[in-house]
């Protein structure tokens, strides 16, 4: 009996998405041609990282789906949060908790992540082709493999993927964004060892009910290893927005972290500003800003070849909750393991249209939809202004909750059944075991943080 041909496949795009892709489909059998309009060292020394790219938890079986973990530096249990409210005289430090995550979150530069996956690929026979990428060539790409996917993010292709209007909430920015990494200041305990028991092992959240939120994170940098990744989630009418025109470069990208925090933090700007910034790294900032869209992950080229939308191309959130790189490598990991079961059941089989939408629909119920929501429940959307009001107060005295809260950046769905007062009360009472209502009551302000020691005696 004659052997099956072996069905290939084309990715667009080498970022996170795109090289997981390759490597996943190449490692379930099939013939895998990954398309870039940037080299290999260009994709790791020459642009920036496009996001922090926090795993948290129960996204990383996923990803050992596709590689075995390699990384060491950037693991955390758990985060330290401090909600602040008013301006001048008005302002006030309201409420902090540090829960245990009860998983393990990890904070891995995406331009190491992509480049391990795309060393394993080529090392295993992937083709990698170097060369721009427009609908022309995309037609041509699509007309000759089994099955074509488009990573190339939010912009690039991602127009050729009409937007969902019935699953897209925005229309426009909800924050404008600042990420720096920098260094000098290590991991251990003493670093925020004011704010949790376990100091810099934890995350850092802090946010400012006028102006937004930032992060604080421990990171695996590409090159320099243990440092730490910022992230400034500016609202579009607060003050910290025009503080980002001012970033052109790592140093004034720093400075603007550093004045943020001086002026609106300064609790924590003490460790902040022994930080500095990686040298040897031009690319270790960015600025932007995400219009949260879901696309229809379905498209077609001129011909008519059916492609499909994977990562950002499919699914852009806004990076405040996490779910990005977390919401990519599921559908990615799950797309193999169907492709691989729909070949082993029939080995004519095709990969069309309804095969692509159908299989975009069970991603959406399995992590799609809730990963969209949990970012809407962080951004204080208004449709999830009683979850805040409840959950906040309730994490305040309560490290089960706290707990529980931050367990929705790790699986989201559980958020997806709370829709009402009703149900927001019961999750409260459910996961403390004393009524909602006992424990809000014991909820008091938070008055003043504690802070940092000062600069001169921080541990770099």
């Amino acid at each position: 009996m004659a052997e099956q041909p072996t069905k290939s496949v084309a990715i667009v795009g080498a970022g996170l998405a795109g090289t997981s892709a390759a490597l996943g489909f190449l490692d379930a059998g099939f013939d895998v041609t990954l398309y870039s309009d940037r080299d290999r060292a260009s994709l790791r020394d020459k642009v920036p990282p496009t996001g922090v790219g926090v795993l948290f938890g129960k996204s990383r079986e996923w990803d050992a789906e596709i590689i075995d973990d390699l990384y060491q530096v950037g693991n955390t249990t758990g985060i330290s949060v401090r909600l602040h409210s008013g301006s001048g005289d008005e302002r006030a430090d309201v409420l902090e908790f540090n829960p245990d995550y009860g998983y393990v979150a990890q904070a891995v530069d995406l331009r190491l992540r992509a480049d391990d996956r795309l060393g394993r690929f080529l090392d295993r026979g992937g083709r990698f082709d170097v060369g721009h990428v427009d609908t022309a060539r995309l037609d041509e790409i699509a007309g000759s493999h089994d099955l074509t996917l488009v990573a190339t993010g939010k912009g690039g292709l991602s127009a050729l993927f009409g937007v969902d209007e019935s699953r897209t909430h925005y229309h426009q920015p909800q924050r404008r964004l600042l990420q720096v990494t920098l260094e000098g200041v290590d991991h251990g305990p003493d670093t925020f060892g004011y704010r949790s028991r376990e100091g810099g092992a934890y995350s850092l959240f802090n946010l400012d009910s006028e102006n937004g939120e930032i992060f604080v994170g421990p990171f695996l940098h590409k090159d320099a290893g243990a440092t730490w990744s910022i992230i400034v989630f500016a609202k579009t009418d607060g003050a910290w927005a025009p503080k980002i025109d001012n970033v052109v470069d790592a140093q004034s990208a720093r400075q603007t972290v550093v004045d943020i925090f001086t002026e609106f933090f300064p609790k924590d700007a003490p460790v902040v500003s022994s930080l500095r910034v990686i040298d040897s790294d031009p690319y270790s900032w960015l600025t932007g800003a995400v219009t949260p869209t879901v696309r229809h992950a379905v498209g077609h080229t001129a011909s008519g070849h059916a492609v499909g939308a994977i990562g950002d191309t499919a699914i852009a959130v806004d990076p405040v909750a996490g779910q990005g790189a977390q919401n990519t490598l599921i559908q990615v990991a799950e797309l193999v393991k169907a492709a691989r079961a729909r070949l082993a059941a029939d080995p004519n089989a095709t990969f069309d249209a309804q095969w692509l939408h159908d299989e975009f629909e069970k991603h959406w119920e399995r992590r799609g939809h809730a990963s969209v929501e949990v970012t809407r429940l962080y951004l204080g959307d208004p449709d999830y202004a009683t979850h805040l009001e409840l959950s906040f107060p309730a994490a305040a005295v309560n490290t089960d909750i706290a707990s529980a809260l931050f367990g929705l950046l790790s699986e989201p769905n559980p958020l997806l059944s709370l829709r009402t007062r009703d149900d927001v009360v019961g999750f409260i009472s459910a996961v403390a075991g004393v009524p909602a209502d006992d424990v809000l009551a014991r909820f008091v302000p938070a008055g003043q943080f504690s802070a940092a020691p000062s600069r001169e005696s921080v541990s770099v």
